[in-house]
This record gives C-alpha cells, structure tokens and sequence, in this order.
C-alpha cells in the first residue's frame, strides 16, 4: 500500500472517530478502516461506553472476507477485558494480516499490550500515522492517561476591547446567536462544565446543553447527555430555586465551607456537596481537577468570570482558551477578561494561536499558552 493511500484511509478512519466526538466518553473518540485488494470492505467507529468498539463495528460492517486485510485505526486496539472484549483478539480472528494505528493507547491497562498481541499472532504493525490528528481528537483521554487530570478548556466571550460585561456585571447578550449556539456544543462535547457561584448567580446560569441551541441533527440525542456541573462556591451561597437547580443531570457544589446546615439545603434540592481543601480560603483548583479526573472526566470547559478564569490560569491548570470575540466596544471602565495582576512587560502572558474564525456576526480565536520565554 503507497503512503498516500495509507494516508487517505487513515483520514477517513479520523473522520469516522469524530462521529463519537459527543457521546464516547469517558471512553476515547476512535475509528477504524478495513481494506483489502484497494478497496474498503469495512467502517466503525466507537459510538459510546459499553458499546462496540471501532475494530468490532468495523468487522460488523465487513462486506467481504477479512482474511488479509489492512486495518487503519485512530488508537491502538485495546488488550484488556473490560465492558467489551480485547479488539486486539477479534482482529486477530478475523484474519487481518496488517495494522496502522495512528497513536499507541496511552490507557496503562493497553500501553503497547494491544500492539505486541497483533505482532505476536504474526501480524504486520505500524504506529505513528497521522498522529498529531489523532491525539488532537482527544485531548480529554490522553490528558486523564498521562496526567491523571482532564483537560481543561476556558470559554471567554470578550469585546472588541477586550472586556467582558459592564462594570455593573451586565454582560447579556454580548455574542449572537451563532456563538452561542457553538458554546453548546463545546459544552456537549465536555464531561464537566465548571462554573464559579458569582457567574452562577449574576446569570442566573444554567450551565446544561439546550438540544434546541446545538444546530445539530441529532440535538436531542446529544443532549440527554447532559455534563456534570460543577458550582465552585466556597461559602455556599447558593440556594435554590435558582435555574441551576431545575436542569436534567447531576450537579456538584464544590466547597470549603462545612456548615451543616448550608450543606442540608443544597442536599434538599438534589445537588451534591463536594468539600475540597482549600488554598488561599478558596477550592483548590488542583484538587478538583484531582476528584474531576477520578470521576473519569476526560475535558471540562471552564465558564467563569475574570477571577476564577484567571485563577486557573495562575494555578497554571489552563490546556486551550476558546474566546468569542463581538464586534463591540464596553469602553474603559468594563470587566476584563482574566483576572492577571501584571505590572510589567516582562510578565505578558503569550499564547499561541491554533485558529481564529468567523461564528456568525462574532470571531472565534482558539489559543493554548506558551511557556514563559518560548
């Protein structure tokens, strides 16, 4: 097989893997190309835990003998018993005789297992295609395997002037339409949405995905997905009946604070109470990315105001930055974006920007920070 079919198949295989980009987790976004003699006779791709995986789909899906084929998957097929059996042992019995998995599964229960277990049974293997794309579709998993933590992305929506709301707190509706249509899918796609309890409270936020906002074919689908929400709220000031109350899905006030009887009222209302160590008389943020990655959280999209935001971003917790910038101007005395005391020059913050794009009347800019001094 040439490069560049291994290359185009590998695509397709990307492709097909993004198709789960809303339902697998906490499972990883994969799948899976069969072809045999120039031709695919098989596609899969993981739809959601517990289900088949994209090897299996794939071989479901086979529309000739396997016996001889090229596999091209996004992840090393997994080697361990868990909800389904090891993909690495079906394509062994269906008689694939090559694999080009694009990334190994950085998951320490498979971490190159899958890959030995195909060499084993004679089977040619290759790793390393396409790479980058791969690792790129999750960031979530591969942040929980290496880290131990999810990945955490922040939404900001700005003016043109780089401010956030009125001094007042004011700040709907500072995008459209389209905008914020695309805020529901980032928080579809995510497996927490963490919020602070002033933003909570100021908004009236409900922090849940609105099928009817998505822009999706399969909105409603989506959104019985709902994520966990998270309320950081270290003196627990938030009570019912407040509009985050009433939303579908579990949500979690994360505190310091153990006051019995603040605890009762959030208990009451079907919230659950998290209490965390504090730093500097707030909710360590380390710890909750800790108890947050223990609930098998892959990404979490952060959606606060300038100080929580920029707490993150001091704690050096920050992976992306999603903002939305209007076509607006809020003037001088607006909020700012992120809560950073900087005095000089020297202590910009520099980012790196992946891609700025239209979404409706509004800009997106997606961007990832830059150590100090790169």
């Amino acid at each position: 097989m040439s490069e560049i079919a291994d290359r185009e198949y590998m695509a397709e295989a990307l492709q097909l893997a993004r198709r789960g980009l809303y339902t697998t987790a906490p499972n990883p976004r994969v799948g899976c190309v069969l072809v045999r003699d120039g031709r695919v006779i098989g596609r899969g791709w993981h739809v959601r835990a517990g289900e088949g995986h994209a090897e299996v789909n794939a071989l479901a899906d086979a529309t000739s003998d396997t016996r001889g084929a090229t596999a091209y998957i996004t992840l090393e097929p997994c080697s361990h018993h868990g909800r389904t059996p090891p993909c690495c042992e079906a394509l062994v019995a269906a008689g694939v005789t090559r694999v080009v998995a694009a990334m190994g599964d950085p998951n320490p229960a498979v971490a190159g297992r899958g890959l030995e277990h195909l060499r084993a049974a004679g089977i040619a293997v290759e790793v390393g295609l396409m790479e980058a794309e791969a690792r790129a579709l999750n960031p979530g998993f591969i942040s929980r395997m290496e880290r131990g933590r999810p990945f955490v992305r922040i939404k900001l929506a700005m003016s043109l002037d780089g401010r956030t709301a009125m001094a007042s707190g004011e700040s709907q509706w500072l995008t459209g339409p389209a905008a914020r249509s695309d805020v529901q899918r980032l928080r579809a796609r995510s497996c927490a949405v963490v919020s602070g309890v002033d933003t909570v409270l100021a908004d009236n936020a409900a922090l849940s995905v609105r099928a009817a906002e998505l822009g999706l074919a399969d909105a409603d689908a989506i959104a019985a997905r709902q994520p966990l929400r998270v309320v950081l709220d270290s003196n627990l000031r938030l009570r019912p009946p407040a509009r985050i109350f009433a939303q579908p899905g579990r949500l979690v006030v994360a505190t310091v604070n153990d006051e019995q009887r603040r605890w009762e009222t959030l208990v009451d209302a079907d919230a659950e109470v998290l209490r965390l160590p504090a730093r500097d008389g707030r909710v360590d943020l380390r710890a909750l990315l800790d108890w947050l990655g223990a609930q098998q959280c892959n990404e979490i999209l952060v959606e606060a105001g300038a100080r929580l935001a920029g707490a993150f971003w001091r704690a050096g917790l920050v992976d992306w930055l999603t903002i939305y910038m209007a076509p607006t101007l809020l003037g001088s005395g607006g909020r700012p974006l992120l809560e950073l005391p900087l005095e000089h020059m020297r202590e910009q913050q520099r980012l790196d920007i992946r891609e700025i794009r239209a979404v409706g009347a509004d800009w997106r800019i997606d961007a990832v920070p830059l150590a100090p001094g790169a």
